[in-house]
């Protein structure tokens, strides 16, 4: 695993393997970025020809790698595009960019990075970037030698590698880059490898792992099999899961900090492999539904970043567990499940499965009462049609929502707030025969539709439900810190949420304390 550390070298005189300076455009043509100062001025008179030979534009992403002169030490000088002057404080435009230079410096043992490293947020974006960026999926490679190849090392440079506050950044960004590269991990895995028993089991070694050794946070976890699911009245799990010969699962997580502050649930969805069931889906929108437990993943790396950063917030964290298949024993349309707390169902879509497994778990974690849950998933096409595939819709309770939308933002990742119109809980409501339906078939508002469903479950607790349909699988090609498969979306706004927590209720129980002393 790549390690990171803070420098105040020069990146003229780095004695790294490549030198990593950004640039942007400018009226006058490209210029190298904040952070590179040393470079331009070793550079002198030469440097803009060079520019211009190159053909160097300051573009988002755009990426040369030049040889150097005696101007500088390093063999390698990486120039990546920041885009206008702007980007150079914007932590957004540097994370793509670290991740695009991420990959540009192939077979370098050592890397420096100079680009803007002021603030924790800039030096966060340049950490989780690069790490990010030279993400690899090697499991089913027959030689991973050559499919890895990022540096060992790598230093950001900066004029504060002292300051607390940026060790601090980068101590924690690391913590974040390995949960969302973990959460690839298993979104990349193939679904014969992680069906909902084995994912439990994967989870749980991830839990073991992070709890082991003298300081290792306290974790408890527990794995519902399909008998316990049973007997505790899960239906929505066990329904979607009827169909498939492996077994559905419910792990819950549990982190208690010796001094909580606020207490947060977690919901992620756990679909390891969505063929639709008997509403079968076309073959082409099979190819990538290993993604489907996006959500639950998700989660539970959030949930181990959490503990790790030990943030004093207590988490209660459930990833229901299911494969949605077809066989004679799967969940018809017209069949009436019964969920967990007793609320019926009636199926009419055996593809609009994720919804009632987060239904069970939903139902579980409000009785804990916490401050907040919040549900992850990849619920909805309709979203992805909403919003395209680089953005999340969250909607639910309107402040919890606009918290949500906020931490993302300082995290990195775009979502968007969306309504729950009154008229859709009229629709959830309307089956002749059960408490709720599941689907209606009306074409329009369908994430809409799913946000109400799920809002049933959640009582008076403040909630939001976050949609990552689109986000959570990256078709394309690589982008910035994004790389082909699972990215990993919404670990770093769940870590930045409990931050949010950590920060608004503790300040409030300090406030509360210091005027009870007072008086």
């Amino acid at each position: 695993m790549t390690s990171y550390t803070l420098s105040k070298a020069s990146p003229a005189k780095s004695r790294s393997d490549a030198v990593v300076v950004g640039v942007v455009r400018t009226d006058q043509g490209p210029r190298l970025a904040a952070g590179a100062e040393d470079v331009t001025a070793a550079y002198g008179r030469r440097l803009r020809p060079l520019l211009t030979a190159l053909g160097v534009t300051g573009d988002p992403g755009e990426t040369h790698v030049v040889p150097t002169t005696d101007a500088v030490t390093t063999p390698l000088l990486v120039l990546v595009g920041l885009g206008d002057a702007a980007a150079e404080t914007d932590p957004a435009a540097v994370r793509r960019a670290a991740g695009a230079a991420a990959r540009a410096a192939t077979n370098a043992a050592t890397v420096a990075l100079a680009l803007p490293a002021t603030t924790p947020a800039l030096v966060t974006a340049v950490v989780e970037g690069h790490a990010l960026g030279g993400y690899r999926f090697t499991t089913y490679r027959r030689d991973t030698r050559t499919e890895d190849t990022r540096a060992n090392e790598v230093v950001v440079l900066t004029d504060g590698p002292r300051r607390a506050d940026l060790q601090q950044a980068c101590e924690d960004a690391q913590v974040v880059a390995r949960a969302v590269a973990a959460t690839r991990d298993w979104v990349n895995t193939p679904p014969v490898d992680l069906t909902p028993p084995l994912f439990a089991d994967a989870v749980v070694a991830a839990h073991q792992a992070a709890t082991k050794g003298r300081g290792a946070p306290r974790i408890e976890i527990t794995v519902h099999d399909e008998a316990a699911l049973a007997e505790l009245g899960c239906g929505g799990i066990l329904g979607v899961g009827a169909g498939s010969s492996a077994p559905p699962r419910l792990v819950e997580l549990t982190y208690e900090p010796a001094d909580p502050v606020a207490h947060l649930a977690l919901v992620g969805k756990g679909i390891t492999f969505d063929s639709g069931g008997l509403s079968l889906k076309p073959g082409g929108s099979m190819t990538t539904m290993k993604s489907d437990m996006a959500g639950a993943a998700a989660v539970v790396q959030a949930t181990l970043a959490i503990a790790e950063l030990g943030l004093p917030v207590r988490i209660s964290a459930f990833a229901p567990m299911a494969e949605n298949m077809v066989s004679g024993s799967a969940t018809r349309p017209g069949d009436v499940l019964r969920l967990y707390g007793g609320t019926t169902v009636e199926i009419s879509n055996t593809d609009a499965e994720g919804r009632l497994v987060l239904a069970d778990a939903l139902a579980r974690a409000v009785e804990l009462e916490p401050d907040v849950v919040l549900d992850v998933a990849t619920l909805t096409g309709a979203m992805v049609v909403a919003l395209g595939d680089r953005v999340s819709g969250v909607m639910g309770t309107e402040a919890t929502v606009a918290d949500v939308v906020a931490a993302a933002t300082s995290a990195g990742e775009a979502m968007w707030p969306m309504p729950l119109p009154d008229e859709m809980r009229e629709r959830v409501r309307s089956s002749k025969v059960a408490d709720l339906a599941q689907h209606d078939w009306v074409r329009w508002g369908g994430g809409l539709f799913a946000g109400a469903f799920l809002r049933e479950f959640t009582g008076d607790v403040p909630w939001a439900h976050l949609d990552i349909a689109g986000p959570s699988f990256h078709s394309g090609g690589p982008a910035g810190h994004l790389t082909a498969g699972g990215t990993g979306a919404a670990v770093p706004t769940l870590v930045a949420y409990a931050r949010h927590l950590a920060a608004t209720r503790g300040a409030t129980a300090a406030d509360t304390a210091a005027g009870t002393a007072a008086g």
